[in-house]
C-alpha cells in the first residue's frame, strides 16, 4: 500500500477515536476473528469451542423477537452433557430448608413467561478495542436478542425454601466445567435479593427457564434450566443452572467477584474496589445500511434497534438519526412494542449526498436520559454505548 495512504488511513484513526470514542468500521476488518460453524450456519462465529457467535446485523432486525437460531451464542466452557432425568437443582445457604428440585418438581411452582432483551456486557466491544486492544471476544452489535422466556418464577423457589433474615444475595452455579489456571470452575453470577423477589404483574424479577419462544432450551442456551434477569447483563443470567445458594454477599465465583468489572487502569485496588455490573446500558444501533453497503445519492432507509436502561419501568421514547454529524436530527420510527426490560426497533428514512461521511443514532429513554457522545474506554471494553455511527460510501 502506498505509504501515504498508510498514514492518512492511520491519521483517520486516530482523529475519529480522539473526536467520539465510537467506531464504525466495516465487519470485513475483523474477518480474521470470524470462524464458520457447520452447526450455527446463520450465526458470524468468534470462536467454536467454546462457542460464541452473534447474528448478521441485517438478519437480527427483521423480527422484534429474536428466532432462536439467530441468537447470540455467550459460552466459556463446552456445552455439559446433563442426564435430566436424575437433575436436581440445589437450593441451600442462608435457607430454612435446603432444596434438591427435580424438572418435574420446579414444575409444580409458580410459571411465568416473559418477553425480555438479553445483552452481552461487552457488546460493541470492537468498538473499545479501536482505541486500545483488549482481550475478550470481539463483539461488534449482535451481542443481543429479544426473546420469549419461560419457566418458574425464582421467587416461588426460594420463598419454598424459606429465606433467613441475614439474606442478601442469590448465587447461581452452572454445571459447565471452565479450564482456568487456579483449575476447573463453573461459570456463576449472583443478583441482589431484593431484584430476586421483585416480581410485578407484567416482569419478574428472575425466572428458572426451561423454555425459549416456545421451545425447550437449546443446548448452546442452557438446556435444561438456565436463570434469566431482565434488566441486567447475560452473565448474571446463568446457563445450565446446578446450585442457587442464599447468602448475605455477592458471589465469590470469579466471573462476580473479579470479571464483569469496568476498570480502566487494572490495578489490584481497582479491581477489589470496584462493584459488580448488573444493569445493562441505554443504547442503540444502526443494522442497515452496513459499512459494507455502497449506497447512492437521495434517500436511504434506515434500521436498527434501541434498548432502554434495565430499570424498573424505563422505556425508549425517542430515536434519532443524524447525517450531517450530530449537527441535526431525524425522528426514526419505532416499528415494534415499547416495553421496559426490551428492545424497540426502529426505522427512519435520510437523505444522503457525496458529502456524506457517516449516519448516527442516539436514542432517548421515558427519564429524558440520551445516549452518549462518547463513552470512557475500559480495560474489559464493557458497555459500549456512545452514538452509533456507520460510515457511508456512495
Amino acid at each position: 500500500m502506498d505509504s501515504k495512504l498508510v498514514v492518512q488511513r492511520r491519521d483517520f484513526l486516530k482523529s475519529a477515536a480522539f473526536a467520539s470514542g465510537a467506531f464504525a468500521f466495516a465487519p470485513s476488518l475483523f474477518a480474521e476473528n470470524r470462524l464458520t460453524d457447520p452447526n450455527h450456519g446463520k450465526l458470524i462465529a468468534h470462536q467454536t469451542v467454546p462457542m460464541n457467535a452473534e447474528p448478521p446485523l441485517t438478519d437480527l432486525v427483521k423480527t422484534w423477537i429474536t428466532p432462536n437460531d439467530l441468537f447470540y451464542i455467550r459460552s466459556h466452557a463446552p456445552v455439559p452433557k446433563i442426564d435430566t432425568k436424575s437433575f436436581r437443582l440445589k437450593v441451600e445457604g442462608m435457607v430454612e430448608t435446603p432444596l434438591e428440585l427435580s424438572l418435574d418438581e420446579l414444575a409444580t411452582l409458580e410459571q411465568r413467561s416473559a418477553v425480555a432483551t438479553m445483552t452481552c456486557a461487552g457488546n460493541r466491544r470492537y468498538e473499545h478495542s479501536r482505541v486500545s486492544p483488549i482481550k475478550g471476544v470481539p463483539w461488534q452489535e449482535g451481542a443481543i436478542g429479544n426473546a420469549k422466556w419461560s419457566g418458574t418464577l425464582l421467587s416461588a423457589v426460594l420463598k419454598k425454601a424459606g429465606i433467613k433474615p441475614e439474606a442478601s444475595h442469590v448465587w447461581f452455579d452452572g454445571l459447565d466445567e471452565i479450564e482456568r489456571s487456579s483449575g476447573v470452575i463453573p461459570f456463576g453470577g449472583s443478583i441482589p435479593l431484593g431484584k430476586a423477589m421483585d416480581d410485578s404483574d407484567t416482569m419478574p424479577g428472575a425466572l428458572l427457564c426451561t423454555g425459549m419462544n416456545g421451545d425447550p432450551l437449546p443446548p448452546d442456551h442452557g438446556f435444561p434450566l438456565r436463570t434469566v434477569v431482565p434488566g441486567y447483563i447475560g452473565a448474571r443470567s446463568v446457563k445450565w443452572l446446578g446450585k442457587i445458594t442464599v447468602s448475605d454477599k455477592p458471589s465469590l465465583n470469579h466471573y462476580v467477584a473479579t470479571a464483569y468489572k469496568v476498570v480502566e487502569e487494572g490495578t489490584d485496588l481497582e479491581w477489589a474496589e470496584e462493584g459488580p455490573i448488573y444493569r445493562f446500558p441505554l443504547n442503540s444501533v444502526i443494522c442497515t445500511p452496513t459499512p459494507n453497503d455502497k449506497l447512492k445519492p437521495g434517500t436511504v432507509s434506515v434500521a436498527g434497534y434501541a434498548i432502554p436502561p434495565g430499570e424498573s419501568g424505563r422505556t425508549i421514547t425517542r430515536v434519532n438519526v443524524s447525517v450531517d454529524g450530530g449537527k441535526t436530527w431525524k425522528r426514526a420510527k419505532i416499528s415494534s412494542p415499547v416495553n421496559a426490560y426490551c428492545w424497540v426497533l426502529w426505522k427512519a428514512e435520510v437523505d444522503v449526498s457525496n458529502g456524506t461521511d457517516e449516519i448516527i443514532v442516539r436514542a432517548v429513554d421515558s427519564k429524558k436520559n440520551t445516549q452518549p457522545r462518547r463513552v470512557d474506554w475500559n480495560m474489559k471494553g464493557y458497555l459500549f454505548n456512545s452514538w452509533h455511527r456507520v460510515p457511508v460510501d456512495i
